[in-house]
């Protein structure tokens, strides 16, 4: 046992000294020790109940003959982070998260490890952890939350952003945004649509690293307390099969990731963080691949904020294991790759029937041929850019309009709520890529705002920071590279003419190449925004959102 190295043997009578200080038996002592990281708060809706959750793994670790032992990782909530200086602390947790639990799973030598994240950058964090550990590991999430309910209709998060833009354009009052604050969001767990929480646990699922109903299953049923009892239960099987992290994330488990968020329409976050993890597990993840795979996967889900449809929706319907048993049909799904319950996945998937095909779209019968994101390049985006195309509107998919140029999130909001961004604009926020932010904040306030004030279909937004899987409409990020090296974004002025073309996977800007260098020969690097702390050790060491913003000495 890895654990030997602190509790057998002569030498390690120091440390046996400190296990039984924290009242552990020599039994205990003697079975393998699983750390049990978990990532429970008081701040975090999603989070809230991960002490409930922390329990049952506990008990199956202890009923299937392991000695849990439980340690803390951070989260952010980032909806109380949006649109302040907070949110320029969310993407930069997740490397915190990866460090941290390394650091503790590593100099208390554990065994085998069960991580219990929920939202945004904790779940891809723990990943990021698992694949450098690599010992025995596996994932049980604490779920999503219900759907909201207000005047019969469902809502969640991106409702209530969208309400406070409709309260500014005069469609609202006062206290139907009360009732939309006090009855969006019913029930703790990770927002209740297909936000970049409930994306990065549905595909932990589909990478193999968590069990069936770990993306899907509500916060709130008990089924969640039951599956994360297997969970520890699971993680003693891998342990005695030495089943782990690198064995399961391969490459072709990435390809099913991507393939599956191009049926399930995921959050553009996705393609920063599928990278981030693939980088630790040992290769690289070429983001482009989006549209090669996006033109042979169908998109087969609208779930919020693209449709109507929520996460407990999905789960009825049948889950994660239904839609890639939908894919499967078309050859889509690697079947062969090993999962955290010792089968393939083609084993895993079998008989996992789409109970509801108003949820799940049929293979034959697809929301679009082509999957839910597309990466775009131009001359405006010589790297990257992203786009959930499965949430832009028919008459988004190809634009073109004058340039709005804004250089901070704030800014932008003012001239949106100011009713000086008209139909037709296309809304430039720059400077707020991983370095020049820095960290990159998400976009949700301008893009809820320019929605709710009824502008969702005739205004384009693009930035090199990101949006929030809440976000809806032509929210073009990840323009790379970002403003803040120099690139092309940078140099964008007021009126220039800005050409979107999503089916063609374009973003371009009417400007002669001539003229552009120009620009850049002007230009002056714009200074650091934050010069002391931890943002600004980020700023220092953070690669491009095409690489994932993962950090480099």
């Amino acid at each position: 046992m890895k654990s030997d190295a602190v509790t057998k043997g002569m030498q390690q009578a120091p440390h046996r000294s400190l296990f039984h200080a924290l009242g552990m038996t020599q039994e205990e002592l003697d079975q393998p020790l699983v750390g049990i990281v978990s990532s429970y708060n008081e701040i975090v809706p999603g989070h809230m109940n991960l002490d409930k959750i922390t329990e049952a793994v506990k008990k199956g670790v202890a009923m299937a003959g392991g000695t849990p032992v439980v340690f803390p990782a951070i989260a952010v909530c980032d909806g109380i982070a949006m649109g302040h200086i907070g949110m320029k602390y969310s993407l930069v947790t997740r490397d915190l998260i990866a460090d941290s639990t390394e650091c503790m799973a590593m100099a208390h030598q554990f065994d085998a490890l069960v991580m219990i994240p929920n939202c945004d950058k904790n779940v891809p964090g723990l990943l990021m952890a698992a694949a450098r550990i690599n010992v025995p590991t596996v994932f049980v999430s604490g779920g999503p939350m219900l759907a909201g309910r207000v005047n019969g209709h469902k809502t969640s998060l991106s409702s209530m952003f969208e309400a406070v833009g409709a309260y500014t354009a005069g469609t609202l009052t006062e206290e139907e945004v009360t009732e939309y604050e006090c009855r969006t969001c019913p029930t703790c767990g990770s927002c209740s649509g297909m936000y970049t929480a409930n994306s990065m646990n549905c595909l932990t699922e589909v990478l193999g690293m968590g069990l069936k109903g770990n993306g899907t299953i509500p916060a709130v049923y008990s089924d969640r307390l039951i599956l994360a009892k297997h969970a520890g239960m699971q993680v003693m099987e891998m342990y005695r099969k030495n089943i782990r992290p690198k064995d399961i994330m391969s490459e072709d488990a990435f390809l099913n990731a991507l393939t599956v968020d191009m049926a399930l329409g995921c959050s553009t976050n996705s393609m920063l963080h599928l990278p981030a993890i693939a980088h630790e597990a040992g290769f690289d993840f070429d983001v482009e691949l989006a549209n090669k795979l996006s033109v042979r996967t169908p998109n087969l889900c609208h779930l919020a904020p693209a449709g109507s449809t929520y996460m407990e929706d999905l789960n009825e319907a049948g889950g994660v294991y239904a839609v890639m048993n939908e894919l499967d049909k078309l050859g889509l799904i690697h079947r062969d790759c090993i999962t955290v319950t010792g089968k393939t996945m083609g084993e895993n998937i079998r008989n996992c029937v789409n109970r509801n095909p108003e949820v799940i779209r049929p293979a034959d019968n697809p929301y679009s041929t082509t999957g839910g994101i597309a990466v775009l390049k131009g001359n405006l985006a010589p790297e990257t850019a992203v786009v959930k195309r499965s949430a832009v509107c028919e008459e988004m998919m190809v634009h073109e309009g004058p340039a709005r140029v804004f250089d901070c999130e704030e800014d932008a909001i003012a001239a949106i709520k100011g009713g000086k961004i008209v139909s037709g604009d296309v809304v430039v926020i720059r400077y707020e890529g991983p370095k020049g932010g820095p960290g990159m904040r998400e976009m949700l306030n301008p893009t809820s705002a320019i929605a709710g004030m009824g502008l969702g279909s005739s205004v384009a937004l693009i930035t090199d920071g990101r949006f929030s899987g809440a976000s809806r409409g032509a929210s073009i990020g990840h323009v790379c590279p970002e403003a803040a090296v120099g690139g092309p974004i940078a140099f964008i002025e007021e009126g220039d003419l800005i050409q979107i073309d999503i089916p063609n996977n374009k973003l371009s800007v009417a400007v002669s190449d001539e003229e552009m260098a120009e620009r850049k020969a002007k230009w002056q690097p714009r200074k650091p925004q934050v010069t002391t702390g931890y943002l600004a050790r980020y700023a220092k060491m953070v690669t491009s959102a095409k690489r994932g913003a993962v950090l480099e000495l």
